[in-house]
């Protein structure tokens, strides 16, 4: 009997755990631990020129945030800060720290395919969005959960809709579209070339092909990625911008 009802619960979470949210909670997670540690190059391609820059980015939690730009010399010292939906950007050249308005979260990041909003994952896909699994597919040679995420009616993101594949074994998020509120497809990201950082399976890198825009694209790449660090609170404030390094 006991052996029946050890069974009867086994399937019981196995089940739960293959719900839309509960996916896209484990997923996010994946990528984020209680806390984080990254060091990343983004490189810009465009039809006449390309720019890469290196950055490093901490975050504890999935309300605090802040990363800063450590090449090239031009923008070297730039800060961006998330703290609960908050968001400010410290400036070197003229050293002025300016708090961004929900308007600009819709602006292209420094040159990027990203928007401010995408860098510094001020909306979330589990609180802001609600989540349907419409499907199943291989992504990369792994088979994934596709899963549509629709905005909440109170919630201020900037996508009209995303569709998400989350392989079935290490819940890796391997591809993302971004839809705006009228569905039309302007974003695709591509995750590739997995590897491991800090004991986790994880894509090392990330491509961005805006739909609208041929010969434009966007290259995330991870060196190095830690989790579950000892980072003070101090590090997210504001009169901590100009000193970290």
């Amino acid at each position: 009997m006991k052996k029946i009802v050890f069974i009867l619960c086994l399937l019981a979470g196995n089940l739960y755990a293959q719900t839309a949210k509960e996916i896209i909670v484990k997923a996010d997670n994946r990528v984020r631990g209680e806390t984080s540690y990254i060091e990343m190059t983004i490189e810009i391609n465009r039809p006449k020129w390309n720019k890469t820059m290196a950055m490093k980015s901490w975050s504890k939690g999935s309300t605090k945030a802040i990363s800063v730009v450590t090449s090239p010399a031009k923008e070297k010292g730039t800060v961006f800060l998330m703290r609960n939906k908050e968001v400010w950007n410290y400036i070197p050249s003229v050293d002025r720290t300016i708090k961004l308005p929900p308007s600009m979260m819709l602006q292209n990041w420094m040159g990027t395919d990203l928007t401010n909003d995408d860098l510094i994952k001020q909306s979330s896909l589990v609180i802001d969005y609600n989540q349907k699994i419409i499907g199943e597919e291989s992504v990369g040679g792994l088979k994934c959960w596709k899963i549509e995420l629709s905005p909440k009616e109170d919630a201020s993101v900037v996508w009209g809709k995303i569709i998400i594949w989350i392989d079935k074994t290490d819940f890796m998020q391997m591809k993302t579209e971004f839809y705006d509120e009228d569905e039309f497809l302007v974003n695709r990201m591509i995750a590739s070339d997995i590897k491991t950082f800090d004991g986790k399976k994880l894509p090392s890198k990330l491509t961005i092909i805006p739909e609208d825009k041929a010969g434009n694209k966007t290259i995330i790449s991870y060196q190095v990625m830690k989790f579950n660090l000892a980072i003070d609170d101090n590090k997210f404030t504001t009169s901590y911008m100009k000193r970290i390094k």
